[in-house]
This record gives structure tokens, sequence and C-alpha cells, in this order.
């Protein structure tokens, strides 16, 4: 009896702590995803930002190669030109590195449209200006800009479908379980003297046989159980 409520009560503490470890990684885990962004989120984020930082470097390069900065942003962002201006071509890594910040970033996105939007809008402007301008006349750099704008564009949708996604939707999936088993399970579990009561099972220990030897002689002679009961 004793060996039965033994493994009972340990079953059920069992039960109780692998429920509390159960919540306590839920927890975790819901702070973890209020707090900040997954690794490859991030990861996601920084390259985009590398995106915009790389061809306003190239823009610089490129005005100070064709004469001081000054006068060229004069002629490129105050005198512009679609046919020969480089200055539309920063815009839409500014344009881009916005809508996905804000999209993957700020408002976590778990779909892609919006880099559908971003990478789309980024290939048809980049076609259609090396189509109509004159930037392939313009030396290495009229090559250069459109070129890296429009692979920077395509390696940030390929990070955002093949690794951002993939990698979250996997880490939800794993997620899940504790989730199911924190709703299935308690978190604490019943004491031992509930369980005793609920189950209608109350536990008396055994007479020694000194006591019922005792009894028994007080029985044959009251006045020695007379003389016990006064002292």
């Amino acid at each position: 009896m004793d060996s039965s409520m033994d493994s009972r009560l340990t079953g059920k503490g069992m039960g109780s702590v692998s429920s509390i470890v159960a919540s306590a990684r839920l927890e975790s885990y819901e702070a973890a995803d209020k707090k900040c962004i997954s690794d490859v989120r991030r990861t996601f984020c920084l390259f985009v930002t590398f995106d915009l930082l790389f061809i306003t470097m190239l823009w610089i390069i490129e005005l100070n190669v064709n004469g001081s900065i000054q006068t060229q942003l004069e002629k490129e962002v105050l005198q512009y030109d679609y046919h020969a201006s480089f200055f539309d071509i920063f815009l839409l890594a500014v344009f881009r590195f916005s809508a996905l910040i804000l999209a993957y970033a700020i408002c976590k996105l778990r779909h892609w449209w919006a880099i559908a939007i971003t990478t789309a809008i980024s290939c048809a402007f980049l076609i259609v200006k090396v189509i109509l301008s004159k930037l392939l006349t313009q030396g290495a750099f009229g090559y250069l800009l459109p070129i890296i704008s429009f692979v920077l564009a395509w390696i940030e949708t390929w990070l955002l479908d093949f690794k951002v996604l993939p990698q979250e939707a996997e880490d939800e999936i794993r997620y899940q379980p504790f989730v199911d088993s924190v709703e299935r399970t308690p978190v604490m579990g019943p004491g031992p003297l509930s369980d005793r009561q609920t189950d209608g099972q109350f536990y008396s220990p055994p007479e020694s046989l000194a006591d019922s030897d005792e009894e028994l002689e007080d029985k044959h002679d009251p006045e020695k159980g007379l003389i016990h009961q006064v002292t």
C-alpha cells in the first residue's frame, strides 16, 4: 500500500515538474518573441542596411570622379536629368531600405508580398533606365550602379524567401509542442494530502504489539488500568 502511494505521488510529482519546465520554456519563447526579432530576420535587416550604404558610397565615389561633390550634386539633384543622373538609383535604394525595414523589422511581417513589391519596382525601374538613359556612355559607373542595385534587390528577395521565412516557420513548429503540453498538463499537481482525501483513502499506522498487550492487561486488571489513568 505504501509503495503504491509513493509511486503515485512520485508520478504526479514528475508530471508537475515537467509541466513547470514546459511552462518556463513557453514563457521564455514568448518573452523572446515579444522583445526582439529572430537571428535570420536581423541578418536580413543588416543586409538591407548594407544595400543602402553600399549604393550611397558608390554614388559619392561617382560624384568625386566627375568633379567636385558640390558641383555634381547641383547637376544631378537640382538639375535632375533622367537620362544622365544617378540620383534616382540612390533614391531607389532609399525606397527599398525604408519599405523593407518598415515591413520586416518594425511590423515584423511574415509574408513575401512587401519584398515582392520592392523587387518588382526596382527591376522595372532599372531595366527601363538602362534602356532609355545614357548611363552606359558615362564610364564604369554607368554599368556598375544599375547592375549592383539589381543584384542586391534579388539577393534580398532570396534571403527572405529561402532563409528568413522558412527558418521562422520551423521555429514556430518546434515551439508548438510546448504550447500543447502546457495546455494539457496543469502547472502544479495536487499535494499528497489532497490525493488521499480525494481518493477516499486514509492511512493509519498499525498498532504496536506493546500497546495491545497493555490494553489487554488493563482490561483484566481494572485497578491497574485506573492507576495508569490517574498517573
